[in-house]
């Protein structure tokens, strides 16, 4: 058991290092988000399983505070009102259950985190075409590769490696350096 222990340790500390060389692009997504919030806009959060959980923890940080005290950043995950999503699964499709989240709540201007392990997530991809339409900026976090969402963002933050529970470790490592990056600029310019 010990060896599995320091297996998966060392296997995380790997991808954790890898992140360097996204560094400039969850720079370019910090930057996206803070212009979206001084234009009195709000950040969007989505994604399934594991990534649903980070959604409603990153828009949390957001809303109620990360490190400093703070008033309140608009952050809203898609996650969370279980009667939006199983309405609109019962009656349309589970594809369908952030697109129309997007077409009804997002705003041009608006910022989409989206994410999605693979990139490939059905439901995801029909949110960032929605967003696109309605002018919103979207910043994807995902895996190696990047999947579909690849070429349908204005930023990718693509964590190299393809092993799921690795690539979760180092989405909310990400998340958590947004919302700090976020936080302190927000607060430098006296907007919250």
């Amino acid at each position: 058991m010990e060896s599995l222990i320091s297996k998966t340790i060392r296997s995380s500390i790997r991808v954790h290092e890898s992140l360097f060389d996204v560094a400039g692009d969850i720079g370019k997504a910090a930057d996206i988000m803070v212009d979206c919030l001084m234009d009195g806009k709000k950040v969007i959060f989505a994604g399934n399983g594991g990534s649903a959980a980070d959604s409603q923890h990153l828009a949390a940080e957001f809303v109620n505070r990360f490190k400093l005290e703070r008033m309140p950043m608009a952050g809203l995950a898609l996650t969370t009102d279980t009667s939006v999503i199983t309405s609109i699964g019962n009656d349309y499709s589970f594809d369908d259950i952030f697109s129309k989240q997007i077409r009804a709540l997002g705003q041009e201007g608006d910022v989409f985190l989206a994410i999605s392990t693979s990139g490939n997530s059905k439901n995801i991809i029909n949110a960032l075409v929605v967003a696109r339409d309605k002018g919103i900026k979207v910043i994807g976090l995902t895996g190696k590769g990047g999947g579909k969402m690849k070429g349908m963002v204005d930023t990718l933050i693509e964590v190299p490696s393809d092993e799921t529970a690795r690539i979760q470790e180092a989405h909310i490592l990400i998340g958590h350096i947004l919302c700090e990056i976020v936080e302190k600029r927000m607060a430098d310019a006296n907007k919250v």
